[in-house]
């Protein structure tokens, strides 16, 4: 019979034993202790006494009165006093696990759904827009995407090394087929130079700056945000299987098992005493209290913290708009680039070439276009306050839950007659102990000597993630930017709240809310006309017909909105 279906079997048997069951003084037969006995330890033993006798050799469960066990009895009593404790903690622990692991899951999973909607979304954006290099950017975008993923779920990966080498590889495509376009392709070793010279030429303007500001703001967060729940379910399954010392065995057989010694397998143990057994076998754990408070406290800061540009979801959902702006300046400053290139790499050599067409997928671009709009409900943001909410109901867990176990599971009810660790009395007369190592000095059933490591290597990861999810939290007004590589990355002052520049209008809840129209960003003197002559400007052809990549009017839709963003500094560009 497995751990979690045996006290259910317990009690029932208890039941049927009850007419056996008297006070010591009147025990005439050791049936009902053998059946239980047996009962419990799966199998019959041999010598199990047939009626009461003195117990000589016994080391805990010592009598005046005649007893039902002997010495192997009390063996075996012992070590399922023990497994009844572990299974105890487990329960009493389960909500809580649960809670934490579920949503770990949960938000694992969100992301991961969130990053490939970005990915999506940025696929789309050259589809639609720069066809004739979307095939070819295609690979760049699933790499920065991947290593956003890896970052987020705890790989060794640098953001700033990933955002530049794709900045670095975009701007070779930007350059063949928007600043310096023809029938032929320059050669990979010319591509290359161009690749080398993009941080000295700066083609895409501030805006390579703006995204490892945008990454470094959201991907920490989340990342230590994820980290902290992962370590919140190894604190549980450390105390879930907590080491008891031979004080602590030795007190929970007496309290438990002792009085079947004397047939009272009915009898609970007084309140008193139960808590000052579990206050004492539980004094490690209940250090545990004040991080545990602590780590709480710092989830819930930093999740409060990650809103505007600080939430994950509107940086992820919006990288696809920074790219557009990065490829529309490049293309406006393309005299200027083209002569820095030429100085540096010399002129292309050119061998002839036929851009490959688009070719996403449909499913694909449908899937993400019908996810732009996302209800409150179902935001990232949301989810999170929601558990946190749920949390901070667990913040004093470990501070009490000897008092739970024994309010709950193992004291009697006050007023009836109990246990108190040698007969059947009215109530427990010693001194109670408070909950930690300090208050066990004059526990009167339970010696608590030094330290245990397990816990202090718990406390300290405890206390090493509170540091962590403190530094990650943006401070009201000012946040400054942590460090985003060992090779003298930027440090970079930014507002804790999302303005016009980061393209957001999203609340303190996190919800992404970006609501464009195109009248509010074309020139009153420009029609949708002016929008193809644009498109046919910058080398694209724009899908009028819903046919190839765009999907009828949801890519029109998504299309000319993508254009329309960088329309006035372009349209006043091609009036000069």
């Amino acid at each position: 019979m497995d751990a979690q279906t045996w006290p259910v079997g317990f009690r029932c048997l208890l039941l049927l034993a009850l007419v056996g069951s008297a006070r010591s003084e009147g025990v005439q037969t050791c049936e009902e202790v053998r059946k239980l006995f047996q009962w419990r330890l799966l199998g019959t033993v041999r010598g199990l006494p047939d009626s009461p006798r003195a117990g000589p050799d016994l080391q805990v469960c010592i009598s005046k009165n005649p007893t039902c066990c002997t010495r192997k009895m009390e063996e075996r009593y012992q070590i399922a006093a023990r497994q009844d404790m572990q299974q105890f903690l487990q329960t009493s622990s389960s909500t809580l696990k649960f809670l934490i692991s579920r949503n770990a899951a949960a938000f694992q999973e969100t992301l991961e759904t969130l990053i490939k909607q970005a990915e999506n979304y940025t696929s789309i954006l050259f589809c639609n827009i720069y066809r004739n290099m979307a095939l070819e950017a295609a690979a760049s975008v699933q790499e920065f995407f991947t290593d956003v993923g890896l970052y987020l779920f705890g790989a060794d990966v640098n953001p700033e090394e990933f955002v530049n080498r794709f900045f670095d590889s975009l701007f070779p495509l930007v350059y063949n087929h928007l600043i310096n376009p023809g029938v032929t392709d320059s050669s990979l070793e010319y591509s290359e130079c161009i690749r080398m010279a993009r941080r000295d030429v700066s083609p895409f303007g501030n805006i390579p700056k703006r995204v490892m500001g945008q990454m470094g703001r959201s991907l920490l967060p989340s990342r230590t945000f994820l980290q902290a729940l992962n370590l919140g379910i190894e604190v549980i399954n450390t105390t879930d299987y907590l080491h008891f010392t031979k004080e602590c065995s030795r007190a929970l057989l007496k309290m438990q098992y002792c009085p079947h010694c004397q047939g009272l397998m009915l009898t609970k143990p007084c309140m008193g005493y139960c808590l000052n057994v579990m206050r004492g076998c539980l004094a490690h754990m209940a250090e545990l209290n004040p991080h545990w408070h602590a780590y709480i406290r710092s989830l819930e800061e930093l999740s409060d913290a990650m809103h505007g540009t600080y939430d994950i979801e509107h940086v992820l959902l919006n990288f696809h708009l920074l790219v557009n702006d990065a490829v529309i300046q490049a293309h406006l400053n393309g005299q200027k680039l083209l002569e820095q290139v030429n100085r540096i790499c010399g002129r292309p050599v050119r061998t002839p070439t036929q851009s490959p067409r688009c070719s996403f997928d449909q499913s694909k671009e449908k899937h993400g276009m019908k996810t732009t709009t996302r209800n409150s409900e179902e935001t990232l943001a949301s989810r999170r306050k929601e558990f946190i909410n749920s949390l901070r109901l667990y913040r004093s867990f470990y501070g009490g839950v000897a008092d739970q176990l024994c309010a709950n599971e193992l004291a009697a009810a006050d007023g009836l007659p109990c246990w108190n660790g040698e007969d059947i009395v009215k109530s427990y007369t010693q001194r109670v102990a408070g909950n930690g190592i300090k208050a066990q000095s004059g526990n009167p059933e339970v010696k608590v000597k030094g330290t245990d490591p397990v816990i202090n290597q718990i406390i300290d990861k405890l206390k090493h993630v509170i540091q962590l999810l403190q530094g990650r939290s943006p401070k009201p007004d000012k946040w400054e930017l942590l460090q985003l590589g060992s090779g003298g990355g930027m440090v970079e002052q930014v507002s804790g709240d999302c303005d016009d520049e980061d393209g957001c209008g999203g609340s303190g809840s996190g919800e992404v809310k970006r609501t464009l129209k195109i009248t509010d960003w074309m020139p009153d003197d420009m029609n949708f006309s002016d929008v193809k002559q644009i498109h046919q400007d910058t080398g694209s052809t724009l899908d009028t017909t819903g046919a190839g990549c765009a999907a009828a009017t949801e890519s029109m839709t998504f299309t000319l909105i993508s254009v329309v963003m960088s329309l006035p500094g372009i349209w006043g560009s091609l009036r000069k």
